[in-house]
């Protein structure tokens, strides 16, 4: 369960204060999996975070239950120093699943060869997002966020990532931001829309992505 309580999130711009999440309230419904969706820069990798509780809100509190992912697309819970197998090893203890095993899911999965056992700033950013989704699919979150990561590489790997998503939304919900709309369709029941720092929920993605287009026209 994720609870936002008057969740708010400001920036100072070039001398302007600039809120992007504003007064927020909502409880997210269990168990379903929610396509965010909002214009450039309405603030959806930002309230990702927030929900991660790998940024903190200006004002407000965030309450959560149950195992909830770091924003999947990046690798801000990478070590940049630390190779690939050595950040998969630490994640592993840090969510107490076994190391091991893993190891051997994320080396398979992600599918870079050598730089698994090289530093993580020597990867381009599409490796390091192979290396991020393979970690977390590998964990039995209860809620994942996903931030545009199954767009991530050739036709293979995408359709592996989504096949393996796929199977992980089977038993957990999730929130994903992504601007393919045949993504939302695939993956998301339900949807969340992001305008001008307030929250639209709709039960069904269909009518969310309607809002969503409505506002960008």
């Amino acid at each position: 369960m994720i609870e936002l309580r008057h969740v708010t999130k400001g920036y100072w711009v070039h001398g302007e204060y600039r809120i992007v999440i504003d007064d927020l309230s909502i409880v997210m419904p269990e168990g379903h999996s929610l396509g965010l969706l909002g214009r450039n820069g309405a603030g959806k990798s930002t309230l990702l975070q927030i929900i991660a509780g790998t940024m903190q809100p200006t004002s407000g509190r965030v309450i959560r239950r149950g195992e909830i992912s770091w924003p999947i697309g990046s690798a801000n819970s990478f070590h940049k120093d630390m190779t690939g197998l050595q950040n998969t090893r630490f994640l592993a203890r840090a969510y107490g699943v076994d190391s091991d095993a893993l190891v051997d899911f994320v080396e398979d999965f992600a599918e870079i060869g050598k730089h698994f056992n090289m530093p993580l700033r020597t990867y381009s950013s599409g490796m390091r997002s192979r290396l991020a989704f393979g970690v977390a699919m590998g964990i039995p979150f209860d809620t994942y966020l996903i931030d545009e990561v199954t767009g991530t590489g050739d036709a293979k790997f995408k359709r592996k990532s989504r096949e393996v998503f796929r199977a992980r939304m089977a038993r957990a919900g999730a929130i994903m931001v992504s601007h393919s709309m045949n993504d939302m369709r695939n993956f998301c029941d339900s949807g969340l829309v992001l305008h001008e720092g307030q929250l639209e929920y709709f039960d069904d993605i269909e009518d969310a992505i309607t809002r969503h287009e409505d506002l960008l026209n």
